[in-house]
């Protein structure tokens, strides 16, 4: 019988480590090396283009391996967190030689999980993108309520959402989360599952006091049961992944789904806000929009852009903010060259709080805090003060203390290894200055002796070199070592390689000792500064990060008046009612796309109100409607974001709620063809559409037969009009629709221009009024490159079927004299009254059976007449 050998001391650390570290891949540090083993080998090998080997064997067989330089891990990592994985770091405690001294000689190194590095809580500048937020979200739930808590560990921002069920999607659609955290056992849409406990919102409660030291959280808000589940459970999850080295962390902002229009992640899709459907920045309304000059600047605004306000005052103080840089070109201009020679404090701040600073992150504080500092004396010299700039200016100062500190302890370019030293300036420590000058002296000195070791041996090619092994050495071509040799040299052989020969001797040994002490000594001196400059920066974190946001939100107002002054975009008005009033309304993303080619973008009006909040659209493919829908649906975003629109005018009501379903997609992983997820889409608008909301609808119903479309169209323009009651836009080439306007009082019918000149469609890409009188398909088709034969064979099908219309009337015959949708929902409800009525009316006990077969035949009759 054989037995399986026990691990070495060795694998059974690396196995204890990789139990601890669950799910993850497992980086265990050997020397200047990050080893994988086994599973984790074989995964890390295939994603990374590495050599798989082995390494001994465990239970009988060999162990794969492979591992990755120290010194180049983060880019392996970075490859490893874009692929999926979440990765634990396992490094060394100790080092060797205190190993060795503590445990004996044959003593193994104590390692510890240190970190575990996921897609939601990175803050190293490599890995992440300047210009784009990386969230981290938990889910809590507590009886019926729901809650979203996400943090950017990055710039330490901390948001807790109040939201139902029903709004959770476009929650999280609208952060567009790294990770989403949630409790096991539950069915919420998460990455990561953490244990139940993390979410209980008592214990939540008192890990929220402990971690702000406040004694209630009453002073950030009245959080609900679900809210403090959800923070609670993101911060045991943070705690979990920095191994109680937990990021910073500002108090929690607290707000509900309500604060802002509400925009569902299908609609963020279609419109394509801060991302393509193939989730790209590029070609987005982000990109057409974005001229900021800072990463935190690009964030902010694409944080605006998801998240457009619902409360006036707050927008009109965003574009009141805006205007300042429009109309003053000047004070523009220098303020923009000024932001773009900040550093990005906000991240800096980040990596000092999460203990991976650097000296450069310090420097990074003091030069961008001299820079707040000075833009806020250029502001406060402004004759005219805005209301959100008078709130800005106090937190761009109030730092002198430290930036005066940072400047006489840094120097001017402080580097990222603190490893090496040369960060603190000279003057600031003369203690450490005297090291240094030690050390410095006896470099002088080493040189000298090196040129009086020349002299004495006659060896020309003598050097002094240094090495991390047997350090200050003297070192001599092989063919010249032989008089050092001598035991009476005054030399004392250390090494021999190929070509040349190590010494050493005494005199060497008694320079080389103070010079390595005093270097020594100097590292240490600079480390101890380096921690106290970290701990006086990290006192005033809160006021730092203020000013962060603040240069963030000046960058975002000088972008956004300089895109307008480019575009000729103006400021929109907001009124109290639902209207929708746009002169001159343009998308700004095709419209940036036709002027690189040099093509004019055709402007077009859009005006719903009381009278007529349903616009009806028809006229050919290709002919603008889509644009035209989607760019008003944009116009609304900008707004209320803050922004100038692509308009010549534009007067609004607040929209509580946008919709967008254009464009055909399938969800083939759900099961979903392209028409189920029309319908679903279309389901979500009607059930929660209100009167303040803007909807807009494309091709409702083209993914069925023609009757089936046309019928389900028709029944949602009803809805429509006579329950939402919201505005909207309905594009269709469903002509029959076009009646619905001779009983439907608030609906408007319009229809994009074209015309067939020398055979050839000509799309004008103007917006008029009344009904198409054809959606031009056939030239469409033609213009697409369609076979001639093919496009003949359906003109003659199109004639037969158009003079069959005429004599029966079409496929909405009949349909004049069908009920409007709120009258026929009334009388199919008093068709089952009457038949309600008389089954109650019966007394079953008293019936023969005749009388029976009589009702039902009667029951029949009266459902039928129905």
């Amino acid at each position: 019988m054989t037995t399986t050998p026990a691990p070495t001391p060795m694998m059974a650390q690396y196995l204890a480590l990789k139990a601890e570290s669950e799910d993850c891949l497992l980086f265990y540090r050997m020397g200047d090396f990050f080893e994988l083993f086994f599973d984790d080998a074989r995964v890390a090998a295939q994603v990374l283009d590495i050599a798989l080997t082995s390494r001994g064997e465990h239970a009988g067989e060999k162990i794969p391996m492979c591992g990755v330089p120290v010194h180049a891990a983060t880019a392996y990592l970075q490859r490893l967190i874009k692929a999926g994985h979440r990765v634990a770091i396992a490094e060394q405690t100790e080092s060797p030689e205190a190993a060795r001294k503590a445990r004996g000689s044959k003593a193994l190194v104590n390692r510890a999980i240190v970190r575990v590095v996921t897609a939601g809580t990175l803050t190293e500048e490599t890995l992440l993108d300047a210009r784009a937020a990386n969230w981290c979200v938990a889910i809590g739930e507590a009886g019926s309520e729901v809650a979203v808590a996400a943090a950017d560990v990055s710039t330490g921002r901390f948001e807790v959402i109040a939201c139902d069920r029903a709004s959770l999607g476009a929650e999280l659609a609208r952060l567009g989360a790294a990770e989403v955290v949630a409790a096991e056992g539950g069915d919420a849409p998460a990455t990561v599952w953490r244990p139940r406990a993390e979410f209980d919102s008592a214990r939540a409660e008192e890990r929220l006091k402990r971690l702000f030291a406040v004694a209630t959280l009453d002073g950030f808000g009245q959080f609900g049961r679900a809210g403090l589940a959800a923070a609670g459970g993101l911060v045991a999850y943070l705690d979990h992944t920095a191994k109680g080295q937990l990021p910073f962390l500002r108090p929690p902002v607290l707000a509900a789904a309500r604060d802002t229009m509400a925009i569902d992640a299908a609609t963020r899709e279609s419109l394509e806000i801060t991302c393509t459907a193939q989730g790209q920045r590029k070609g987005s309304l982000l990109d057409a929009v974005d001229r900021t000059v800072t990463g935190a600047g690009a964030r902010l605004l694409a944080a605006d852009l998801g998240a457009p306000l619902m409360d006036r005052a707050d927008i009109e103080a965003r574009l009141d903010l805006v205007r300042l840089f429009h109309d003053d070109a000047g004070l523009r201009d220098r303020i923009r060259a000024a932001l773009r020679a900040l550093p990005d404090i906000g991240r800096a701040l980040g990596r000092l709080a999460a203990g991976r600073g650097s000296p450069r992150d310090l420097g990074q504080l003091r030069d961008g805090l001299d820079g707040a500092w000075a833009i806020g004396d250029r502001l406060g010299k402004l004759s005219e003060t805005p209301t959100l700039l008078a709130q800005l200016a106090p937190r761009l100062r109030g730092h002198g203390e430290l930036i005066d500190l940072l400047k006489r302890a840094l120097v001017p370019s402080p580097p990222i290894e603190a490893s090496d030293g040369g960060y603190i300036a000279a003057g600031y420590d003369p203690a450490l200055d005297a090291l240094r000058d030690t050390g410095s002296g006896g470099r002088r000195a080493i040189a000298a002796l090196e040129a009086t070791f020349r002299a004495k041996t006659g060896i020309a090619a003598l050097k002094i070199r240094h090495n991390g092994v047997l350090g200050y050495h003297i070192e001599v071509p092989a063919r010249a070592a032989d008089p050092l040799m001598a035991a009476d040299s005054g030399f004392t052989h250390r090494q021999t390689l190929a070509g040349v020969v190590r010494f050493n001797a005494p005199e060497l040994h008694e320079v080389a000792a103070s010079v390595t002490q005093a270097g020594a000594h100097a590292l240490a001196a600079e480390a101890a500064h380096l921690e106290d400059l970290t701990a006086q920066a990290l006192a005033g974190r809160l006021a730092i990060a203020a000013t962060a946001d603040a240069l963030a939100r000046l960058d975002v107002a000088a972008a956004l008046a300089k895109r307008a002054i480019e575009g000729g975009w103006s400021r929109p008005a907001f009124v109290d009612h639902a209207c929708f009033d746009v002169s001159g309304g343009r998308h700004p993303v095709v419209e940036a796309a036709l002027a690189k080619s040099g093509d004019r973008f055709v402007a077009n009006d859009c005006v719903l109100g009381e009278r007529s909040r349903l616009w009806l659209v028809t006229g050919p493919n290709m002919g603008g409607k889509s644009t035209f829908l989607r760019q008003n649906a944009l116009i609304a975003v900008l707004a209320q974001a803050g922004a100038y629109v692509p308009a010549a005018a534009a007067r609004l009501g607040l929209v509580d709620r946008l919709f967008s379903r254009v464009g055909a997609s399938d969800n083939l992983a759900r099961g979903r063809s392209t028409f189920m997820v029309e319908m679903v889409e279309t389901a979500a608008i009607l059930a929660q559409a209100t009167e303040r909301s803007f909807v807009i609808l494309d091709e409702v119903g083209r993914g069925t037969s023609t009757y089936d479309g046309l019928a389900i169209a028709w029944a949602v323009v009803e809805a429509i009009h006579e329950d939402n009651r919201c505005r909207c836009l309905f594009a269709t080439h469903y002509h029959e629709l076009t009646r619905l306007a001779e009983r439907c009082d608030a609906l408007s019918l319009h229809h994009v221009r074209a015309r067939e000149w020398k055979g050839e469609l000509v799309l004008l890409h103007e917006l008029a009024d009344g009904p198409a009188d054809r959606s031009y398909g056939l030239a469409v088709a033609r213009l697409a490159g369609m076979p001639p034969a093919t496009v003949s064979r359906a003109k003659a099908v199109l004639a037969k079927l158009e003079a069959g219309r005429a004599k029966t009337g079409g496929l909405a015959a009949g349909l004049d004299d069908l009920p409007l949708f709120a009258a026929a929902m009334q009388a199919e409800e008093e068709k089952c009254d009457a038949i309600r009525a008389e089954v109650e009316a019966l007394d079953v006990d008293a019936l023969t059976p005749r009388e029976a077969l009589d009702t039902l035949y009667r029951l029949k009759a009266l459902a039928r007449e129905g």
